[in-house]
């Protein structure tokens, strides 16, 4: 089984950080539309995670792809880590998002993903507002150390379904690979910029169940300036060290020029389906409960 996600925030992103570039705004567009018109081509239907600011500001994005027969899913209100929220917080966030991304697309939202998968084993509480916010299908954990989360000691990269107090919720979690002492994702982010197309698809074949996960600025290539010290801390809240900007610009641009085209040839070649109908294809009678 291979999930394909999007994660959708650029055009958020833009506006409360850099004013709203109308270029900016135009070229994400254009990305858009080029991921949406691939997707028809082969007959594949992706979950779109998307801010619910978008669907507040930017509706137009949202309701194309829903139109277009994506899943819509739920990726925070304003894009804010879920390590920097209360319970109260992630509560009225999420509230907040799944109302407008449901106003905009006239469908019941009931994925998501947090941003940079910011739930790990401190702030597991998490799971159960967003189950009791109305979550089925989560796909927010990413079991090992990387920036801004991770759940090291998640026993499991397969789907499986989480037991937090007394509530359900369904997991599908990144799907990771060793590498030397280290366990590393190879399907999506700048893991899949990062990483030669034989060594992703390798570990996909290997593997039963992968999830592909991308951003569209992931797919332009990238030629921007790095960060400044007061850009980087507004936006991360953490020092904007010189070291810390650099390490973050390369992440952010590494593999950028072809990675549209390295997509594109990924797509053609594997089957794909999105999360709703993953939870569908499963016999959760016989997946793992994972108990927290």
């Amino acid at each position: 089984m291979n999930v394909l996600s999007y994660d959708i925030e650029e055009w958020y992103i833009e506006k409360k950080f850099n004013g709203g570039r109308k270029e900016k705004y135009m070229e994400y567009d254009v990305y858009l539309h080029r991921i949406l018109d691939l997707l028809d081509k082969h007959s594949i239907k992706a979950t779109f995670f998307c801010v619910g600011g978008i669907a507040i500001d930017f509706p137009y994005v949202v309701k194309e792809i829903a139109q277009r027969g994506h899943d819509i899913g739920c990726h925070s209100n304003e894009h804010i880590w879920l390590t920097k929220m209360t319970p109260i917080q992630l509560q009225e966030d999420t509230k907040a998002a799944i109302a407008a991304l449901e106003n905009c697309c006239g469908k019941k939202v009931v994925s998501y993903r947090a941003p940079a998968f910011s739930i790990g084993e401190d702030n597991k509480w998490a799971l159960e507002i967003l189950a009791e916010c109305g979550i089925e299908r989560d796909s927010s954990l990413f079991p090992a150390k990387r920036d801004f989360g991770g759940f090291d000691g998640f026993p499991t990269t397969n789907p499986s379904i989480i037991e937090y107090n007394d509530v359900r919720i369904k997991e599908f979690p990144i799907m990771l690979t060793p590498i030397i002492s280290k366990q590393i994702a190879y399907s999506g982010g700048g893991y899949f910029r990062f990483f030669p197309y034989w060594f992703i698809t390798s570990n996909m074949k290997n593997n039963n169940y992968n999830i592909c996960y991308f951003h569209i600025g992931d797919l332009i290539y990238s030629q921007n300036h790095m960060m400044t010290r007061n850009e980087y801390e507004i936006y991360f809240q953490e020092k904007g060290s010189c070291f810390n900007r650099l390490k973050r610009h390369v992440k952010s641009t590494v593999g950028t020029k072809g990675a549209f085209g390295k997509m594109e040839k990924l797509i053609g070649q594997y089957d794909f389906v999105n999360l709703a109908q993953a939870d569908n294809d499963i016999d959760w009678s016989k997946i793992n409960i994972v108990k927290l």
